[in-house]
């Protein structure tokens, strides 16, 4: 009997009798051959029937097939570099076949479909070979993420989706009743990280935060998943040695184990190699002096009117896009202004309207993807950034309490998953990155 295998081990077995399970990806029949582009959510591979091969009734059912029929399939594993798959180089010889269901017409077609309809059948759309790619590496950054944070000393800790209060204000958060109180989905685990830290020293939470910006750009979505690791006695330049090695171990291990996926998503790969520390730092006083320099040289009206800024205001994304351009690899950009950023942030020694944040800015236009700061330690300046933000002191009692038994510097940064996901992938938009994106406009299916 032959042994039940993926496809991504097809090459393993070259000579042998295999079966696979999967579903119909496409279908082409020339009359005396049938060929099956068979899919099994590791991979894709050639089957090829010849009417000579098997019997008359299992050619016909073969011709019969239609897209996403899910099917068994028994061949002999045979090696040929013309055959195409993932991985390629190997298709089956098929002996037997048995049709477990003849899928309906398939409302998609290997033809161009409006964004909308899309993603309206989002839960039929994962099933394409481009959006397959994409969330295989979603999966293999994922798995990156917790390797480097668990060995480099971080315990996971896993903070609540439910929170009392605000990480950075309220204008942004998704209410909820809490058995007659008010409470908000978390936008951020940061918070409760930094209790965490005065148990374990390093740690991180990785999960879904909520975000109500209403907002409709391809660098948004209102769900989405975030990793927050949080480190004591720990300042912003060692948080940013942190970052660099984290990034570019997790860009690396994609170019090593999804280069066929990367290939396929024709993903030029030659800048994302470079990715390796060190990462270029600039202040974000540098970085305006480099974003007018561009406004002087560029003759194009419409770029200078997008790249006007003016200090105390952060940036946006054609402030990030054009000063990535200046750079080969990932750059900081520290010391915005305090104002600009959360109330938590250590402000810069001798410049009160400085704050020590830093965030981290992909090249070739992909914008952050990641933000951090050295936390405020002492305890009264804590207390006056919740007085100047207006924040309810009760709500944050439990966190003030952190400065009043062995306060330490500390430092820690968030990771968005799905940025980070577009940036590897090179793609144009986060929709793309999750699942099943949960945006402005769209909470279905």
């Amino acid at each position: 009997m032959a042994d039940t295998i993926r496809i991504e081990d097809i090459a393993q077995h070259e000579g042998e009798e295999v079966t696979l399970q999967g579903w119909v990806y496409n279908h082409t029949d020339t009359g005396k051959l049938v060929f099956l582009w068979i899919r099994d959510g590791t991979g894709f591979a050639q089957c090829v029937i010849f009417h000579k091969d098997v019997t008359p009734e299992l050619f016909e059912a073969a011709q019969g097939l239609t897209y996403e029929s899910s099917v068994v399939i028994t061949g002999v594993v045979r090696q040929d570099d013309r055959a195409p798959g993932i991985p390629g180089g190997y298709e089956l010889g098929v002996s037997d076949l048995e049709v477990l269901q003849i899928a309906e017409e398939y409302p998609i077609q290997p033809k161009e479909h409006g964004v909308e309809f899309l993603m309206d059948n989002r839960h039929l759309w994962i099933r394409s070979q481009r959006q397959w790619a994409v969330l295989r590496v979603r999966a293999t950054i994922i798995e990156a993420i917790r390797d480097w944070l668990d060995d480099s000393g971080f315990v996971n800790m896993d903070t609540p989706i439910l929170t009392p209060a605000a990480c950075e204000g309220t204008t942004t958060l998704f209410e909820t009743d809490y058995f007659g109180d008010l409470a908000y989905l978390a936008q951020s685990g940061q918070l409760y990280n930094e209790a965490d830290i005065y148990a374990f020293g390093r740690v991180y939470c990785f999960g879904p935060t909520f975000r109500a910006e209403k907002s409709k750009t391809r660098r948004h979505l209102t769900e989405f998943w975030m990793v927050e690791p949080e480190a004591a006695f720990c300042d912003m330049d060692q948080l940013m040695e942190i970052e660099e090695q984290f990034v570019s171990y997790i860009v690396q291990t994609c170019l090593d184990e999804r280069a066929e996926e990367l290939e396929l998503l024709e993903r030029d790969t030659s800048r994302l190699e470079k990715v390796a520390p060190p990462f270029p730092r600039i202040s974000y006083d540098e970085a305006l002096d480099i974003i007018a320099e561009i406004r002087e040289e560029t003759e194009d009206p419409e770029l200078k009117e997008l790249l006007q800024i003016e200090w105390g205001d952060d940036f946006g994304s054609p402030h990030e896009t054009e000063l990535t351009e200046r750079f080969e690899k990932p750059v900081f950009v520290y010391g915005y202004p305090t104002a600009a950023k959360a109330f938590y942030m250590e402000p810069w020694p001798d410049r009160p309207e400085v704050s020590k944040s830093v965030d981290l800015l992909a090249p070739e236009g992909y914008g952050e993807i990641t933000g951090g700061s050295e936390r405020i330690s002492d305890l009264e300046l804590l207390l006056e950034r919740l007085a100047e933000w207006n924040l309810p002191r009760e709500a944050f009692e439990w966190y003030v309490d952190l400065r009043r038994y062995g306060s330490v510097p500390h430092s820690g940064f968030g990771l968005g998953l799905e940025r980070t996901v577009t940036w590897i992938c090179g793609i144009d938009h986060l929709r793309e990155t999750i699942p099943f994106p949960r945006m402005l406009t769209r909470v279905y299916p």
